[in-house]
């Protein structure tokens, strides 16, 4: 198969289901608990160009097509600190930005016109709070820290990215899903509460905490958390989780349990083996079945990808991951593989593999190997692509004139996410089967014209009947904030007249509005794909 191997499947294409930092297990206990022990907490670290620490902080960020020219960097420790930051930059008149994780593909944090950026790095911990009855989390938290501390310590998990590098900041603002969304819904599904750093109109920044409970006077900033995108409304300095309707206070039950164990299979099809007809009958089959078996509940567990990377990659592959814990979990992903490779007349190498569910979430990677200059884009789909749209992505993966890493990547998608009403959260997407995420990566900052022209005319061709997005409509619902793409604000690749923020929001978006009126009236969040004053 050339090039391609598990690893150069896992760098390329494993990256989509979290947007929005490095290791170290965060817990702690909350402030003032008596019996805990005290970590002097160090103050606020403002680093200025000249100093060795400035390039270190400023160049973080997941795609080095971007890279931050502030003029100081803030690295803060607690919400007090952020909202003393905040202030201070508010009133020097300087555009700010914040960064958690580090993840974001837009330059949101790394724009030209950020002169501070405020670095949340060191406020990774976990833990339960008793007063909200919550866990905590804080931004700069990896995913990977939450699964280990909520499984560790109560034996609970998240249904949150697959990516385990990825912080909690920006994927659980956006929307955040993984391989348990199926079955448990989204992240902001079990969102309780958030901690916010704001600016009212007088200038000077506080903390303020938003809850969902009815009578909460702050319930609408709660609400924009669900889905609403980061750098808009504030800075989040803690995520409070529990499962609506969780009762009593144990918090072993307040949050899903993860399976046991997972069954990890991989599904390959070299391109030599692959012509448009099979490739055409792989993807109708793979969306096919999530149209009709998607709500079965045998299947709730599943979480697949089927990536169909360029032929520079050398295949076509499927990536499984079910509850091994099922004593019929063999024989069930048997017939699912069966399913998506029905009729294609190939053979392709299948590769079983069965973890502990803990060990097999960490063990998965989030880079690129290496190919550090990105560009994505995303759809959501509400039913199988024609042939002919399928067509049009077979053209592209196969242009012989292409030999860049790139991929279309369908996510399983629905479950228990589509029992969620539209409006319940800023998360409209609520019938969808798949999430679509276009990726293309590359190292050499030359060729950066090659691989964006070669993404731009692939989605703008993918969806050429409805002015080269996918406007909600009965085949697509929009896109996905997680993804950011600001080609959908520029009318050369959006010619469809429907703006940027309905494709992420839909009617969603006055609200949203409505709540950064009250929440930041001054407009000190923003980036080129914020939500607007209204």
């Amino acid at each position: 198969m050339g090039r391609f191997s598990r690893r150069g499947f896992l760098a390329a294409t494993t990256a989509g289901a979290a947007v929005a930092t490095t290791g170290g297990a965060a817990s702690a206990a909350p402030a003032g608990k008596k019996g805990t022990s005290c970590v002097p907490q160090p103050g606020v670290t403002t680093v200025a160009g000249g100093d060795p620490r400035y390039q270190e902080l400023v160049h973080r960020g997941f795609n080095a097509r971007f890279a931050a020219t502030p003029d100081r960097v803030h690295v803060v420790h607690s919400a007090e600190q952020t909202a003393d930051v905040v202030t201070e930059t508010v009133k020097a008149g300087r555009q700010l930005a914040v960064r958690s994780g580090g993840h974001c593909f837009e330059n949101f944090v790394d724009h030209r016109d950020v002169r501070a950026l405020i670095d949340t790095s060191p406020m990774r911990a976990v833990y339960y709070d008793e007063r909200h009855r919550a866990f905590a989390v804080q931004p700069a938290a990896t995913l990977g820290e939450v699964y280990r501390t909520l499984f560790h310590d109560w034996g609970v998990t998240l249904p949150a990215g697959v990516c385990p590098q990825v912080g909690a900041g920006g994927h659980v603002a956006g929307g955040g899903y993984g391989p348990l969304t199926r079955r448990d819904g989204t992240v902001v599904d079990h969102l309780y509460g958030v901690e916010v750093v704001v600016v009212k109109a007088g200038g000077n920044a506080r903390v303020v905490t938003a809850t969902r409970e009815p009578d909460d006077p702050n319930r609408e900033l709660w609400w924009a958390h669900t889905g609403g995108g980061g750098g808009n409304f504030g800075i989040v300095t803690r995520y409070l989780f529990r499962t609506p309707g969780a009762e009593g206070g144990d918090p072993s039950a307040l949050l899903p349990k993860p399976p046991t164990r997972l069954r990890s299979t991989y599904v390959t099809w070299p391109w030599a083996d692959l012509n448009l007809a099979r490739f055409t009958r792989l993807v109708t089959n793979f969306s096919r079945w999530y149209e009709e078996n998607g709500s079965d509940p045998r299947y709730a567990s599943l979480y697949s990808t089927l990536h169909l990377n360029t032929h520079a990659i050398g295949a076509v592959s499927l990536e499984a991951r079910f509850d091994g814990g099922r004593p019929d979990a063999a024989e069930l992903i048997e017939r699912y593989v069966a399913a998506v490779n029905e009729g294609t007349g190939l053979e392709p190498a299948v590769e079983h593999q069965d973890d502990l569910w803990l060990q097999a979430t960490l063990g998965a990677r989030f880079d690129t190997g290496g190919y550090d200059r990105h560009k994505s884009k995303s759809a959501y789909l509400r039913r199988t692509w024609t042939p002919e749209r399928i067509a049009v992505v077979h053209k592209h993966l196969t242009d012989a004139a292409f030999d860049g890493w790139g991929a279309v990547d369908l996510y399983s998608y629905g479950g228990k996410v589509n029992t969620v009403a539209a409006d319940a959260t800023a998360l409209p997407q609520r019938d969808s089967i798949l999430k679509a995420w276009f990726s293309v990566t590359w190292m050499d900052p030359e060729l950066d014209e090659l691989h964006l022209r070669w993404i731009r005319e692939l989605y703008r061709d993918v969806f050429a009947d409805t002015g080269g997005v996918p406007v909600p409509n009965a085949d697509h619902d929009g896109c996905y904030i997680n993804y950011p793409d600001t080609d959908l604000a520029d009318p050369r690749w959006n010619t469809s007249g429907v703006p940027w923020h309905t494709l992420y929001y839909k009617a969603g978006y006055r609200r949203l509005q409505q709540v950064k009126a009250e929440w930041d009236p001054r407009g000190v969040f923003r980036h080129p794909l914020s939500v607007r004053l209204p």
